[in-house]
C-alpha cells in the first residue's frame, strides 16, 4: 500500500458483455458507452479536491487498460460480483478516509463529489449518497475508513439500516447514475463528460446531444487532461 493523504476512493467498474445490460443499445455500443461513462467518472473523481487516491476495480482487460491510460490505479478482484469487487478495492488501500463510488456517473462534477466528501468527513460514521431514484447508493464514505458496504438492489435502505447517514444535499451530478436510456437522457440535461459525449456521437438509437447544448461540463470542471483541446 502506498501512503496518501486525502480520501481514498474505490470505484468498481464492470466491463465486457455484462456492462450496463439494462441500457437498450446494441452490445458493442453499450460496452463502449459504459466504458466512456466510467472514464469520465474516474477522471472527475481523480481531479476532485480532497481526493488523494482513486482505485478502479475490474477484471475486464479493456477497462483496466483504458483506466491506467488516464492515470488511475487498478485492482483485479479475480472473482465476479460487486461485493467482491468493493471488498478487493477496500483491501488495497491503507486505512484512512475511504469512499466507494459507483462508476456510472457520466455527468459527475468535482464540486458535487468534493461537497459530499466534506460532509462525510464531519460525521462520526459512514455517509451515504443515494441515487436519483432514492433506492440505490452511489457513494458510501467514512472518514475513519469503516465502509460497511451493501451495494445492490435496495442498497440505500440497507446502508441506512447498517448505520449510514443519508446526505440530503442536492448533489445532482453525483446522484445521476445511468442504468437505462431514460437515465442517460437525464444525465445529458446535466451535461456529460467528454468521453461520453464522444461515444454518443455515433448515432445511437433515439439518443442525441442537443446541437446547442449549454449544459455540457464547463471547461473549469473538466479533468486536467480534457480542459484544453485534447479531448
Amino acid at each position: 500500500m502506498t501512503h496518501v493523504s486525502g480520501w481514498r476512493v474505490v470505484v468498481p467498474v464492470k466491463g465486457g458483455d455484462e456492462a450496463k445490460t439494462r441500457l437498450a443499445l446494441p452490445r458493442r455500443q453499450r460496452q463502449d458507452l459504459a466504458l466512456a461513462m466510467a472514464l469520465d467518472c474516474l477522471a472527475a473523481c481523480r481531479d476532485t479536491p480532497g481526493v488523494g487516491l482513486v482505485v478502479c476495480v475490474s477484471d475486464d482487460p479493456e477497462v483496466l487498460a483504458a483506466v491506467r491510460a488516464v492515470g488511475v490505479g487498478t485492482v483485479s478482484p479475480g472473482r465476479p460480483g460487486l461485493a467482491v469487487a468493493v471488498a478487493a478495492g477496500l483491501a488495497s488501500v491503507e486505512r484512512g478516509p475511504t469512499a466507494v463510488l459507483l462508476g456510472d456517473l457520466p455527468a459527475l462534477r468535482t464540486a458535487d463529489l468534493a461537497d459530499a466528501l466534506a460532509q462525510a468527513g464531519q460525521l462520526p460514521g459512514p455517509a451515504l449518497v443515494a441515487d436519483a431514484a432514492g433506492s440505490g447508493s452511489v457513494l458510501l464514505a467514512d472518514a475513519a475508513g469503516n465502509v460497511p458496504h451493501h451495494f445492490g438492489p435496495d442498497s440505500a435502505r440497507r446502508h441506512v439500516a447498517a448505520g449510514a447517514v443519508a446526505l440530503s444535499a442536492p448533489l445532482p451530478s453525483l446522484r445521476r447514475d445511468v442504468d437505462t436510456v431514460d437515465d442517460l437522457r437525464s444525465a445529458l440535461t446535466l451535461g456529460v463528460g467528454p468521453r461520453t459525449r464522444a461515444a454518443l456521437a455515433h448515432d445511437l438509437p433515439d439518443i442525441s446531444i442537443p446541437a446547442h447544448d449549454t449544459k455540457a461540463v464547463p471547461a473549469h470542471d473538466l479533468p486536467a487532461d480534457c480542459a484544453g483541446h485534447r479531448c
